[in-house]
């Protein structure tokens, strides 16, 4: 007998439940003896609490095309993880104890980094561990995509798209605030698809002259209205020079409701432009995911049987150079794969003539 468990950790995304079928169906065809399959609910937590599902191949017929996870999910810091819950339970034991009480042959961790963490923490203590790259903000490190980010990409391209035509109508400038807290990959790339005059990144720092430089530029060649594409955790150069320390004082102390707020303030303050903000927000995460997001989650799972099947296990699934692989988890647990500010596509638009505040 072959017992695995599935769980989902972390912010969902759209292809998640596309991976999962991968892992299931491949499992199930090649495998040479039966298949438990147990499905943990809430992620880690299902983990520690010992609450799942017994589940059979029909639970991940057809779901290919549904976003979010049929598991749920939930976050579990890593900086926690050794830290009691509220009822005294001591997390990782507890993990331990639920999967050596089923008999598990093998755990599929779907999640980003912080659960790729955590992920490598039980490969070390023991259990047979396989992780598969879930964020749509594409920022986990040792593979060039990640499941969920071109959804993502796509929801947040339609959204300047539209309101590519009210601004056009009242001839205004729109600040629109893009997931990406501490990388910008879905700005970067929503942005050159949507067509934005200006990109604000958080790998980028930003210059509001050349912001307003850029706005300005456009208007002098006749542009009617600006699109400014904002990360959410895009900084100026002044923010970036400050202790970090200092720095997450300034952003506790803000009085609105994020940093896309204060930039529309203050180019309307400088231009006397009308200036108007949108927020797409979890939108980002949600709906079906698109056909390469479905392509790719279901290579991730095929990928991740095959190591199953052959009983290798501490890795993480993943795509380097159109090829896939696998890469130690102890290689990719707790770091961040950042926007180079002078790769291809940021020099291709800056070419374009698309500005990042930064000259």
């Amino acid at each position: 007998m072959l017992r695995i468990g599935l769980l989902t950790s972390g912010g969902d995304c759209q292809a998640l439940n596309a991976t999962m079928r991968g892992i299931v169906k491949t499992i199930i065809r090649q495998s040479n003896e039966p298949v438990e399959i147990y499905g943990f609910l809430d992620g880690y937590h299902g983990l520690i609490h010992s609450k799942f599902l017994q589940m059979t191949w029909a639970d991940f017929s057809n779901i290919h095309t549904q976003g979010g996870t049929i598991l749920g999910t939930s976050r579990t810091p890593f900086k926690l993880l050794d830290v009691p819950e509220a009822d005294g339970t001591v997390k990782v034991p507890a993990m331990k104890r639920t999967y050596k009480n089923l008999k598990l042959d093998c755990l599929f961790v779907l999640g980003g980094n912080g659960s790729t963490k955590t992920a490598n923490r039980l490969s070390q203590e023991g259990l047979h561990v396989i992780a598969l790259p879930k964020t749509i903000d594409n920022d986990t490190w040792g593979t060039d995509i990640t499941f969920g980010f071109t959804s993502a990409t796509d929801v947040a391209t339609r959204c300047i798209d539209d309101i590519h035509t009210t601004a056009s109508s009242h001839g205004r400038v729109f600040v629109i605030e893009i997931m990406g807290h501490k990388v910008g990959w879905i700005p970067l790339y929503a942005g050159v698809a949507g067509g934005a005059d200006v990109i604000l990144i958080p790998e980028i720092p930003y210059d509001m002259d050349n912001v307003v430089k850029a706005i300005d530029r456009r208007e002098e060649n006749g542009g009617r209205f600006a699109i400014i594409v904002c990360a959410e955790g895009a900084i100026s150069k002044e923010q970036a020079a400050m202790k970090k320390k200092d720095y997450k004082k300034l952003v506790a102390q803000r009085v609105k409701p994020s940093v896309a707020y204060d930039i529309a303030e203050e180019i309307a303050r400088r231009t006397d432009r009308e200036v108007r903000v949108a927020v797409p927000g979890h939108t980002q995460r949600g709906g079906q995911p698109d056909s390469q997001d479905r392509i790719f989650a279901t290579q991730c799972g095929v990928e991740a049987a095959r190591g199953c099947l052959e009983g290798k296990y501490g890795y993480m699934i993943a795509k380097v150079g159109g090829k896939m692989c696998r890469v130690p988890l102890e290689d990719v647990a707790g770091k961040l794969k950042y926007v180079d500010p002078n790769c291809d596509l940021v020099r291709e638009a800056k070419l374009l003539g698309i500005s990042f505040g930064d000259e």
